[in-house]
Formats: C-alpha cells, sequence, structure tokens
C-alpha cells in the first residue's frame, strides 16, 4: 500500500488483503499531467455520482466529500494536476472532463454556483465525535451504495447504531456493518489508529481454507503467501519444466506446458510502468512479445492463469482482453448509484490489438482470490465460444472503489458502480466461474500440496486434450 492510500485505490481496483510475494505491488502516483490556467476553473465543481466537490482558487484547493449527514475534507491541499494520472479539458464554462489512458471512463465535472451549503467553512465536519462520524459512515453508504438489494441487506434498520456508539467501540461497530456487506471493495482505514479493514476477508479466508487442512489452513497473510509460493514453485517446475519466461516486474509468467499447449499465469492488473504515463505502453510491449511467442511456438491451445490476480487497472485487463479477440464487440456496460437511480448504463467495446490474436481453444483458471479488474478480464471474455472457465467463482467484487473520508480522518472504500456483461447480466456477489460441476476445482487443497500437483492445470489438460 502507498502512501496516497485514498487517491491510488480509487483508480486501481486493487484487493488489500494480501500480497504475493514477488508478484504484487501498489500502484504508483505521477504528477506528469495537463496544466491548466487558473482562471478558467476557479470555482466549485462537483461530481454528483460520487459525492465530490471541489473548490478552485488562486491559492489552496479544496477536495470535499458530501453526504446526507454533511461535508468533510477529503484533501486540504488538493492538486488537480495529480488528479488520478488524469489529464483535463476545460470543456465549456461549466464542464471539465478529466481522462486517463488508465481508466475506461471520462469523469466529467460540472460548475455548481456556489459552494455546497454544508461545505461552507462554518460547517465542514472535522471533529472524532463517534455519533457525528457514524453519522458519515452509514449515510455514505446509504447515498452511494449499489448493491444492498443484492446482498439481501436491508440498511436502514442500522441507522439506530448511532445511539449505542461510543469512542471506545465506534470502531467496533462500523467493522461489524462493513464485515456485513462481505464486499471485497468495502474497506475502513484509520492509519493514525492502526485500523485497516476489508469487508471481504473473513469470507475469502473461508473460502480459501474450504478445501485444506491441517498445517495447511490459512490464518495470516503470510500463511496465504507460504501456501501461494508453493504453488508458483509446483507450476513452474512440474508443468512448465523451469523454461518459463518473466516479465520485469514479475508481473506475468508464460511459457510451455508442452508442445501442443502455451500457459500464462496473469499476477496483476497493474504495475507493468515504471510510473502511471508509461503503465499502457509498457504493458503493450510485454503483450507484444508473449504473443509473438505463442505465435512462434505454434500452440493450438492455451491455459490463461487468473486465480492470483487481486485486480488493478481496468484498462489493462481491457489490452490483455484484446490479445484473445478478432473483431471488435460490446464486452460490458457500467453504471454508478445516482441517488435512488443510477447513471446512463455505457456500454464499452474492446477491439483486436497487435499483430496476432490467440483463439484457439482457452482455459480461464479463476479463484476467490480473482477481483476487481481481473474479474473484468473474465467478464469480457468468458463467453467467447473457444474460452473455457475453470476452477472456483470469482470474488463478486467489480466496481471501482468510491472513497470518502470520514470526519475523523478515517478513508472509507465503497462499490458504486454496476457492471454487467454484454448480455446485461450482473456477477456481483456470485463472481464468474465454470458453468459445468466437473470444471470446479479448487485453488487451494490439501491434496494438491500433498501430492505436489494442480488439479485446476490438470482438469485443463483434460478438456484441451479431448
Amino acid at each position: 500500500m502507498t502512501n496516497s492510500y485514498i487517491n491510488v485505490k480509487t483508480l486501481c481496483k486493487s484487493y488489500y488483503l494480501l500480497f504475493i510475494v514477488s508478484i504484487f505491488t501498489a500502484c504508483q502516483s505521477d504528477d506528469d499531467t495537463t496544466t491548466l490556467p487558473e482562471d478558467s476553473i476557479s470555482g466549485f465543481w462537483s461530481i454528483e455520482e460520487k459525492g465530490w466537490v471541489f473548490e478552485f482558487t488562486d491559492g489552496k484547493d479544496i477536495f470535499y466529500n458530501t453526504n446526507a449527514a454533511g461535508c468533510s475534507i477529503q484533501d486540504d491541499d488538493f492538486v488537480l494536476q495529480n488528479f488520478f494520472g488524469f489529464d483535463f479539458d476545460v470543456i465549456s464554462e461549466n464542464e471539465l472532463i478529466a481522462s486517463s489512458a488508465l481508466s475506461d471512463s471520462e469523469i466529467v465535472f460540472t460548475r455548481i454556483p456556489d459552494q455546497n451549503p454544508d461545505c461552507l467553512p462554518d460547517q465542514v465536519s472535522e471533529t472524532d465525535d463517534p455519533k457525528v462520524n457514524f453519522d458519515h459512515f452509514w449515510n455514505i453508504f446509504n447515498d452511494y451504495y449499489a448493491f444492498f438489494e443484492k446482498r439481501n441487506i436491508d440498511w436502514s434498520q442500522y441507522e439506530s447504531l448511532r445511539d449505542r456508539v461510543t469512542a471506545d467501540n465506534f470502531y467496533d461497530i462500523i467493522e461489524e456493518l462493513a464485515y456485513l456487506l462481505d464486499d471485497g471493495h468495502v474497506s475502513i482505514v484509520d492509519e493514525e489508529n492502526g485500523i485497516e479493514i476489508v469487508s471481504g476477508n473473513p469470507r475469502l479466508f473461508e473460502r480459501l481454507n474450504a478445501n485444506l487442512s491441517g498445517d495447511f489452513l490459512i490464518e495470516s497473510e503470510d500463511d496465504y503467501s507460504d501456501l501461494v509460493d508453493q504453488k508458483a514453485t509446483t507450476i513452474v517446475t512440474e508443468y512448465l519444466g523451469e523454461n518459463f519466461e518473466i516479465d520485469d516486474n514479475s508481473r506475468i509468467i508464460w511459457g510451455l506446458i508442452n508442445n501442443d499447449v502455451g500457459y500464462i499465469l496473469i499476477g496483476s492488473m497493474e504495475g507493468y510502468g515504471t510510473n502511471l504515463d508509461d503503465e499502457i505502453s509498457s504493458l503493450n510491449t510485454i503483450l507484444d512479445t508473449i504473443m509473438n511467442d505463442l505465435n512462434a511456438s505454434g500452440v493450438s491451445k492455451l491455459v490463461i492463469d487468473i486465480r492470483f490476480n487481486d485486480g488493478g487497472f481496468d484498462t489493462v485487463a481491457l489490452d490483455m482482453v484484446s490479445r484473445f479477440i478478432d473483431q471488435e464487440q460490446i464486452s460490458y456496460f457500467k453504471k454508478a448509484r445516482l441517488g435512488d437511480d443510477f447513471t446512463e448504463n455505457r456500454a464499452f467495446s474492446v477491439a483486436p490489438k497487435g499483430d496476432f490474436q490467440f483463439t484457439d481453444d482457452i482455459i480461464l483458471l479463476t479463484s476467490p482470490y480473482t477481483i476487481s479488474a481481473a474479474e473484468l478480464f473474465a467478464l469480457c471474455i468468458k463467453d467467447l465460444p473457444y474460452v473455457t472457465v475453470v476452477g472456483e467463482h470469482t470474488s463478486g467484487a467489480f466496481s471501482t472503489i468510491l472513497t470518502h473520508v470520514l470526519p475523523n480522518g478515517a478513508e472509507i472504500g465503497l462499490s458504486n458502480e454496476i457492471y454487467s456483461d454484454a448480455q446485461g447480466d450482473v456477477f456481483e456477489v456470485i463472481g464468474i466461474g465454470p458453468e459445468s460441476q466437473e470444471n470446479q476445482i479448487p485453488f487451494l487443497s490439501t491434496q494438491d500440496f500433498q501430492e505436489e500437483k494442480d488439479s485446476g492445470i490438470e482438469r485443463a489438460l483434460e478438456i484441451l486434450n479431448n
């Protein structure tokens, strides 16, 4: 995790539970973006569906969060040019557009004539009062969270918990509410008090441990990392024969299982460049190499392994998708919660890239650890006629993470976007997994570790060889 947790986490759809040794890192910040004349943007701007208000002046700019309980400050020394690696264009007197090669969507800032009344200097909430902070916490989710119905939760019944909140139990109570959501994109972070809560953690551990026993049970991040190291060792020794390639930043491993079957392990959807500016160009250089190697090998079957992948940038995932399709197609839709309704449900298309696209038989390996942008990759290719999904259902957390800050400074992450596939089906909560029982193969199992094998790859080879 980087120090700029809020900014990075909103753009980089990463899962902050566990870190796989030598495979994953956090995104890096960069401030080489378009400079805008101050007099063209002075005033107040809003992104309504995110509950964000910006005050641009000729001095210090301020980034506010708003909800029905009031207003708090996310950044009191905000620099527009550092905003998530975006470039900015002034479209009109009342509209500012932010775009980035690392985001599938533009962000529209709308000028508002006056400051939000809750964000006036004497109205901004900056306090440790536990009841005020609970009010903000409950209302942030009430106003912007997209999946109460999908997760079968009546949020209104928990507003009365305010009466029980004290300074001593505040984090215990909101932690309980966060875990109730069981959402890998819901988080609470208070670095000053050593608080870091990810809503989906308990369920993830439960799922990862479902086929483990004895000394193999996961009770900590270190336990998980140890098992992943063992599994990675098995893959590269038993299946790739220690003859494989890996990119300079240790994000992708590729090689041949045999003369007919190729293998690509995609460990992350971020971290391919030295900074945000060259992330996509560096990624595509790596993808060109991988695809050229596949083409030269002459293999007609491929295993793509995203079981270890904790997400990253949507556009990284989409550029990967572009190497496995041969024609442009609508791949998914997305909309954001806006009051009692949603923003326009926008369609997103992906077109082929590169000199060679692999469109022969593909097995996609998935796991409970597969989340966010990695799930978007699965969402885009799962229905291709030459793709078969093997493994376990993914996490079921697709939304780019919306961040707000409580009056006490704690950072809240939540899901406020709904992704659906090309047919309009939503896989939030349930995740993406195999269609048939015989292709439901555990990611981690005691038997696999004892026998030094990978049942997911074994099943993939059975399918590909039939």
